[in-house]
């Protein structure tokens, strides 16, 4: 792996961990498994983590954009990608050209997706998507019939599969993820009754992929487990799997400040005492967000962040970190010696989800792998 304090800040991302995460989720559910690879591979870097991904037993991708999918392709992976999301019509060409399976769940789409494959003469793979109580994309399941049958009737599509998604399987109470499940199984059940029987049939997320056997049918959606961070603090993984990645930095400066001394932009933070202070070149730019009672790690303890978190820069008391020096490694995300800071911790801090502090980490961190 190349040296990480050639940067300002960094990620270290261990595919070990990716691929050992996608073995634990084959074995958890005894189905296909489809790495959800959106949004960067949720900060951790699409190519990369998409590699790692097939290595460990993945055998779909799952994406939001058609921008990701053609990543993939251009990344050289030629596993089936499923957009999950809409697809621009002037974008369809594109799509069906790369085999990029498609979500639809209006006869409009059918028709122009129908329409665009005859005319550069390939076949468009297509994905019912059924609208069970999240409400937000999908056909209402009383209409699914009706839109199944015409996929049949055209020319140029293949109904590939029939899919659904949660709205609160990482919740305590089950009985939500209960409903939904009972319509889409009716679901399936009514289209396998007039014959209908799409290769693949996909319900369970990260969080249902755990806690809900009849949710898997033959494929599961693994997103946030599959990078090893919990769906909720109500929905644990079990211990096998690993968080697969880090967020580091250097300690850039450390100077000795005197009582009364104002730190960073509003002098928000005054010292109260001769105190020592440290400047890390992480700040707000990076993802690395301005809510008071931030922590980082330096050399094994954890530490304040004091002053106003910067656009490139934050600093930080380190008193309670005596043996700190310039040069020392900080990690913001992940381990160091006994401690840890958990992307779940974070989130709590910053009134936000897990999710949302590694997809938010900038682009211009560089991405190291192990």
């Amino acid at each position: 792996m190349e040296d990480g304090q050639n940067y300002s800040n960094w990620i270290e991302v261990d595919l070990a961990v990716i691929e050992n995460n996608v073995r634990q989720i084959r074995q958890h559910t005894g189905v296909q498994v489809m790495a959800v690879v959106k949004a960067n591979a949720y900060g951790h870097g699409a190519i990369p983590i998409a590699r790692a991904a097939i290595q460990g037993g993945a055998s779909w991708f799952g994406v939001a954009r058609i921008e990701e999918a053609l990543e993939i392709r251009q990344g050289g992976l030629d596993s089936p990608v499923l957009e999950l999301g809409f697809t621009s019509p002037g974008r369809l060409e594109e799509a069906i050209a790369n085999r990029i399976s498609l979500a639809v769940w209006d006869k409009d789409q059918v028709e122009r997706i129908s329409a665009v494959a005859a005319n550069i003469g390939k076949a468009a793979q297509l994905h019912l998507k059924v609208d069970t109580g999240m409400s937000r994309l999908g056909i209402q399941p009383q209409n699914v019939l009706a839109l199944a049958r015409y996929i049949e009737s055209k020319a140029n599509v293949i109904f590939e599969g029939v899919f659904t998604h949660y709205a609160r399987a990482d919740e305590a109470d089950p009985e939500p993820s209960m409903i939904q499940e009972k319509i889409f199984l009716q679901t399936v059940a009514d289209l396998a009754a007039v014959g209908i029987h799409p290769p693949f049939i996909h319900a369970a997320n990260s969080a249902a992929s755990m806690t809900r056997p009849n949710s898997r049918f033959n494929l599961v959606r693994a997103g946030i487990a599959l990078y090893g961070l919990h769906p909720s603090k109500d929905c644990q993984l079990p211990p096998e799997f690993r968080p697969a990645l880090s967020w580091k930095s250097i300690l850039t400066q450390v100077k000795l400040l005197p009582p009364g001394r104002g730190v960073s932009y509003g002098h928000e933070y005054i010292t109260s005492a001769y105190e020592r202070i440290g400047t890390i070149p992480v700040g707000y730019a990076d993802g690395f967000r301005r809510q008071p009672g931030n922590q980082v790690l330096v050399t094994g303890r954890k530490v304040p962040v004091v002053g106003r978190v910067c656009m490139d820069q934050i600093t930080i008391q380190i008193d309670g970190a005596p043996q700190a020096k310039e040069g020392d490694e900080v990690v913001i995300l992940g381990s160091q010696e006994k401690s840890r800071i958990t992307a779940e911790e974070i989130g709590h801090r910053w009134g936000t989800v897990n999710y949302e502090v590694v997809c938010g980490i900038g682009h211009r961190v560089p991405r190291l792998y192990v």
